[in-house]
């Protein structure tokens, strides 16, 4: 690390080894000092994303990923991420409408139950012990599957739980990609050279991404409306 860098402030990127969260973490290391944390909680396709975060991490030049292992998710069971009595769906015409949007009016079976408030509090945790003022997370609404954990409202509120409940109350959740279409982020991720090649979005295949689950289905068509190849494997594109 330069000197140039070491002057920099520090930040905590949720880095998911996903899509959203690769566009974040080069995004954040343009300007800041990047720690990162991930998180194993008994998803389908834990062991894959865990490869993903590090590669992207090695890739963008984090200082440290810390990654943590929550096994609350699998032991509660409640979502399709976790829990294999719950298949996880292929995507519809509905699911995903041409214009890549959602109406969040129907919460899907592959939300986990309050997630993100788990993933949040352990990186503001880590933020307050490394003097970061800044959490990134790649949270994007408009072209979420309708959870709720994905809308501006939930980070205004816990950016008011911050400064109520940590020690100088000066940490802030950034979400830069909220209101970005999914096309808008792959086309950001050109821009800043993100490693999509490593990054992993399937809910449940680990050699190819399934090409049929939603999150697959949403990812293939924003590389398709950006006019970019999307580099992953997939078993049905």
């Amino acid at each position: 690390m330069t000197k140039a860098e070491r002057g920099r402030p520090r930040a905590v990127v949720c880095l998911s080894g996903g899509m959203d969260s690769c566009v974040c973490a080069a995004l954040a290391a343009r300007d800041y000092e990047v720690y990162a944390i991930h998180f194993s909680y008994g998803q389908r396709t834990e062991a894959r994303e865990l490869r993903s975060a590090q590669e992207i991490a090695r890739l963008v030049g984090v200082c440290e990923l810390l990654p943590l292992k929550i096994d609350l998710f699998r032991r509660i069971g409640g979502s399709a991420l976790t829990d294999h009595a719950i298949a996880v769906p292929e995507a519809s015409a509905n699911d995903a409408p041409a214009n890549g949007s959602r109406s969040g009016s129907e919460i899907p079976v592959t939300y986990v139950p309050f997630r993100n408030a788990h993933f949040l509090s352990a990186a503001v945790s880590w933020a307050e012990v490394l003097g970061a003022k800044r959490v990134f997370i790649g949270a994007v609404e408009q072209d979420s599957s309708g959870y709720p954990d994905c809308r501006p409202a939930y980070y205004d509120a816990f950016n008011q739980l911050i400064r109520t409940g940590t020690k100088e109350g000066e940490i802030r959740v950034e979400t830069p990609l909220i209101a970005m279409r999914k096309k808008e982020i792959v086309g950001l991720g050109v821009e800043l050279g993100a490693p999509f090649h490593v990054s992993w979005s399937c809910y449940s295949g680990e050699t190819e991404a399934c090409g049929v689950c939603e999150s697959c289905a949403l990812r293939l068509r924003a590389f398709r409306e950006a006019g970019a190849v999307d580099p992953i494997p997939y078993a049905v594109a």
